[in-house]
C-alpha cells in the first residue's frame, strides 16, 4: 500500500498547505513569465521542498522525461555535475524545458560546487535548476547569489491539522481528539512526519494503542523527551546524556526544529520561562557545530 505522504503529495499549488508566502511568490513569477533559471528552496525536512520543485517543473511544462531528480547525497562529485553540464544543452525530449532538481545540494563536494556555480552562471534558455537543502549556509555564496532563494518554514499546527484531516476524510479514518493533538505535537512542523505517523497508527483499534504508538516514534519522541526534561528545573545532566547519545548521527537541524516547535507550543500555552530559555538556546542554527551544538544548547538550558 502506498504511503500517505506519497499518495497525497500535492500536485498543484492550490493543494499546498502551510507555505503560502513561497507559493505566492512562485505563482506571481509564473504569471509574469519571470521564473528564474535557478531556484533555491531552503527549509527543514518534510515541509514541501521537493513537492514545490515538482510543481514548478509542471508549471514550466516540463515532461516527466525531462525532469531529472538527483539526491546530492548519492550524486555529489564533480563528475556528476560535469555529466549535467555535458547534457544540459540537449533539447527537451518532450515539452518546453528540462529541469534538474538537486535535493540536499549542500552535500556536494567543493569541486562539484564550483562546477555547479559555472552551470548556474549562464544556463541555456530551456534549462532550469531547482536546488533543495536543509542547510543553505553550507552552499557557496556564489550559488546562493545566482538563485531565487525561497525559505520554507516548519508548518504550523493549524496547517498540519488541515493536511491530516484531509487525508483522514479521504481514507475514512476517525481520530480521537487526543490522538490528533499528540500526532501534531510529535510531527515537529513536518507534513511528511505527520502523515507517516498517521500511517503507523490509523489501523490500531483503540485510542490508547494509537497514543502509545505515537510516543514510540524514534527521533521526534527522543527529542520531545529531552525538551520535557529541560522544562523541568530539577532535571540532572546525567538524565539527558543517555538520550543525547541515542540521537548522535541524527540531523542537528531537524532536532532543533522539533525542539523549537515543542517549546513554542508550551510557551504559547502558558507563561513558562524555561520554554523561553529553550527557544533562546536553540534559536541559532547548528550548521557549523552540528550535533555538538545540540549538546551545548541542552547544557546551557540546564545550567541557566
Amino acid at each position: 500500500m502506498e504511503e500517505f505522504y506519497r499518495k497525497y503529495r500535492p500536485e498543484k499549488f492550490s493543494d499546498v498547505i502551510g507555505q503560502d508566502s513561497v507559493v505566492n511568490i512562485i505563482k506571481n513569477k509564473w504569471k509574469t513569465k519571470t521564473i528564474p533559471h535557478a531556484i533555491l528552496l531552503c527549509g527543514p525536512f518534510g515541509v514541501g521542498k521537493t513537492t514545490i520543485a515538482r510543481i514548478i517543473a509542471k508549471c514550466l511544462k516540463c515532461s516527466p522525461y525531462d525532469l531529472i531528480e538527483k539526491n546530492s547525497a548519492d550524486y555529489r562529485g564533480i563528475d556528476d555535475i560535469r555529466a549535467i553540464r555535458s547534457t544540459m544543452n540537449n533539447a527537451p525530449i518532450e515539452g518546453d524545458v528540462r529541469v534538474w532538481v538537486l535535493d540536499e545540494c549542500h552535500k556536494i563536494t567543493s569541486d562539484a560546487a564550483n562546477a555547479l556555480l559555472k552551470i548556474l552562471e549562464d544556463p541555456p534558455s530551456h534549462a532550469y535548476f531547482i536546488l533543495a537543502t536543509t542547510e543553505p549556509e553550507r552552499l557557496l555564496d556564489g550559488i546562493r547569489q545566482r538563485c531565487l532563494v525561497l525559505k520554507l518554514n516548519p508548518i504550523s499546527e493549524e496547517s498540519l491539522q488541515a493536511i491530516v484531516q484531509q487525508v483522514c476524510s479521504k481514507e475514512k479514518i476517525k481520530l480521537a481528539e487526543p490522538v490528533m493533538e499528540k500526532l501534531l505535537e510529535y510531527a515537529g512542523g513536518s507534513a511528511r512526519e505527520a502523515l507517516q505517523i498517521l500511517d503507523r497508527v490509523h489501523q490500531l483499534e483503540s485510542k490508547q494503542e494509537q497514543l502509545e504508538a505515537i510516543t514510540k516514534i524514534s527521533t521526534t519522541t527522543k527529542v520531545i523527551e529531552i525538551v520535557k526534561l529541560l522544562l523541568n528545573k530539577n532535571t540532572k545532566w546525567n538524565q539527558l546524556t543517555p538520550i543525547l547519545k541515542e540521537l548522535q548521527g541524527e540531523d542537528a537541524e531537524q532536532i532543533r526544529y522539533i525542539t523549537l516547535s515543542y517549546a513554542r507550543s508550551v510557551l504559547l500555552g502558558r507563561d513558562n520561562p524555561r520554554a523561553f530559555r529553550i527557544i533562546e538556546a536553540f534559536r541559532d542554527n547548528f550548521y557549523d557545530c552540528k550535533f555538538s551544538g545540540v549538546v551545548a544548547a541542552c547544557y546551557e538550558v540546564l545550567c541557566s
